[in-house]
């Protein structure tokens, strides 16, 4: 599943790049809270068909929400590239609000563990989370796990192949 084209560290923070270049952009021109989601994948490969059903399936379910709470999106972006999927949403509404529809789908979607929804307010500034997201494999916190490189690649992409393959039954393709 998690075949496709390898991405280098130089692409990934050229897209990094790109997004954040895209967010204050988006900034200047709306004024309002931005939500941007992209998948944790790791490795070399960032996208593939399977990946971006995952995608587009957190993509659903975060407009269902929005929607729920009556949160208008005035602008999407979206970018389906080499580096991975990438939606930025310009939204009417409370950044802290948002924030808490995000983490909701991060920790109850079938996939919500590869989802990473950021949040910024209207000036740019990151909304973080109130409890520290987990490790895919352990009960420790995710950043420490990935800063100390606590597991392998091999061994997250097993979590990740296992979640795409059987906590949630993927569409087929269109």
């Amino acid at each position: 599943m998690l075949h496709g084209f390898y991405v280098d560290l130089s692409a990934m923070l050229a897209a990094r790049e790109a997004r954040a270049l895209l967010q204050r952009d988006l900034l200047a021109r709306f004024h309002v809270p931005l939500l941007s989601y992209t998948l944790n994948i790791p490795g070399p490969v960032k996208t593939s068909a399977v990946i971006r059903r995952a995608f587009d399936a957190g993509l659903d379910a975060l407009a269902a929400a929005l929607a729920e709470r009556n949160i208008p999106c005035i602008a999407r972006e979206e970018r389906h590239e080499a580096t991975g999927d990438e939606a930025i949403l310009a939204l009417r509404g409370v950044p802290e609000e948002i924030k808490s529809i995000a983490v909701h789908l991060e920790e109850t979607h079938p996939l919500g563990r590869l989802f990473d929804m950021d949040v910024l307010d209207a000036a740019g500034e990151k909304i973080t989370r109130r409890v520290p997201r987990r490790c895919l494999l352990c009960s420790r916190q995710a950043q420490d796990c990935a800063r100390s490189r606590r597991h392998s690649v091999a061994q997250l992409q097993e979590v990740v192949e296992r979640l795409l393959r059987t906590d949630y039954e993927m569409p087929p393709p269109a």
